[in-house]
């Protein structure tokens, strides 16, 4: 298997829960960062189920669905040859190298990677800016993976549509501002949302800052509000469902 084209002192090793999960990522290129945390812990695979993750970058969603979900299997698609050798290299580290495939492709290319409605599970982090907004990063990883230069969210919901079985589950995190056009790119694929979890930054905050949202592929019409979640406590430190998150293995709520 290739390994990451990266010099050991470009990268760092990062634990969570503990110390028993540990994820070797750049220093300065792309890390992962809360969202990826949250939709790991929102997606609620079942026992013997196949999980997709579009856009794994280094791994970190599936190596968290594959520690606390010990019967599922994962695959995590990538197009960047250094995070997907990451991801490889920390799939291998971690021993979940009997559960966890990572792909080597683009979203935009999903048939000649996966079957049609061959997966039970897709979760993905996309990237929030596209092509014209905000200020691109210098370095490559991380402007690949915040704006829409390999594809654009109705690419990410059409690749999701298409991988999916029916009756899927489609997990996706999103800006809160952006909530309306990731909504409209669902209904558009016959992705229906069924659960919409609300993250504030604190309790004092006027505006959610993201969105998880499950949707199921010809799902029916009812979709649960489920109680807002709050990153921070008023004070700045995280808030206990956060820190949770990172220390032991709960389910987000709903």
């Amino acid at each position: 298997m290739p390994e990451p084209n990266l010099p050991r002192h470009a990268v760092t090793d990062d634990t969570l829960f503990g110390g028993r999960l540990v994820c070797r990522q750049p220093r300065d290129g792309y890390r992962f960062s809360m969202d990826a945390v949250l939709a790991a812990h929102f997606v609620q695979p079942r026992p013997g189920q196949r999980m997709l993750d579009l856009g794994c970058g280094c791994g970190i969603i599936g190596l968290l669905v594959c520690f606390r979900h010990p019967e599922v299997m994962v695959a995590g698609l990538e197009s960047q040859e250094a995070l997907a050798a990451l991801a490889e290299e920390n799939v291998r580290r971690n021993g979940f190298a009997s559960r966890f495939a990572v792909l080597r492709g683009d979203v935009r290319a999903i048939g000649a990677l996966v079957p049609p409605e061959s997966i039970d599970v897709i979760v993905c982090n996309p990237p929030y800016g596209g092509r014209e907004t905000g200020r691109l990063n210098r370095d490559t990883q991380a402007a690949h993976a915040r704006h829409e230069l390999q594809g654009t969210i109705d690419d990410f919901v059409r690749a999701a549509a298409f991988a999916v079985k029916n009756r899927g589950q489609v997990v996706f995190i999103y800006p809160a501002r952006r909530c309306n056009v990731l909504l409209a790119a669902f209904q558009a694929r016959r992705l229906t949302p069924k659960r919409l979890l609300p993250v504030y930054s604190s309790p004092d905050a006027a505006c959610a800052c993201l969105v998880l949202v499950e949707a199921r592929k010809n799902g029916g019409e009812q979709i649960d509000i489920l109680t807002p979640f709050f990153i921070h406590h008023r004070d700045g430190g995280y808030s206990a469902a956060m820190r949770a998150c990172y220390e032991a293995t709960p389910c987000l709520p709903g």
